[in-house]
């Protein structure tokens, strides 16, 4: 099991659904407050919490790696607390690990990627050990594949859906 937090969960949801090997994606909150928070407290940014999805996966399918790649490649890694116009501290870019293999792997990117200069701006993701994590209520659980004609999934998660596709067909269910 895998944790990451890149803005908001439904675009980020959308698509590791279409990632082979990844067995179940979860919308979630984590690594905040140590009670079960609900969105509207999740969303006035005093929780700590982040809006985050749980992987669960076959790494015999689909590495780590490969999972932190797609991660790194739809969302902006750079942007302190905020992915475009949602703006907060739930939305931070993060990486909350379950494994000393995960936490490796992360670290690892994150410095090849920084001196590649990959990005126009130094990489602000945290890389943490996964703490206090909720499902999000049933009504977040698979948004994007029930609600596919919303503005914001079509504004949002649906260009980052096709970014997915083009750049890791390799990857891809289809």
């Amino acid at each position: 099991m895998l944790v990451l937090g890149g803005g908001c969960f439904w675009c980020t949801e959308a698509v590791f659904k279409e990632v082979r090997g990844v067995l179940d994606v979860e919308s979630g909150y984590s690594n905040g407050q140590a009670t079960p928070p609900s969105y509207e407290a999740v969303c006035t940014g005093h929780t700590g919490c982040v809006e985050v999805v749980r992987l669960v996966y076959d790494p015999a399918q689909v590495s780590t790696r490969e999972l932190l790649e797609v991660f790194f490649t739809i969302h902006d890694p750079t942007t302190l607390n905020r992915q475009g116009h949602d703006v907060g501290t739930q939305y931070r870019s993060g990486i909350y690990y379950t494994t000393a293999e995960q936490h490796e792997v992360a670290e690892a990117l994150i410095r090849e990627m920084s001196q590649d200069k990959l990005f126009d701006a130094p990489i602000v993701t945290e890389v943490l050990p996964l703490a206090h994590y909720w499902p999000a209520e049933d009504y977040h659980q698979d948004f994007f594949e029930k609600h596919p004609n919303q503005g914001y999934c079509l504004a949002v998660a649906a260009p980052k859906v096709a970014k997915f596709r083009r750049t890791f067909s390799r990857l891809s269910r289809a």
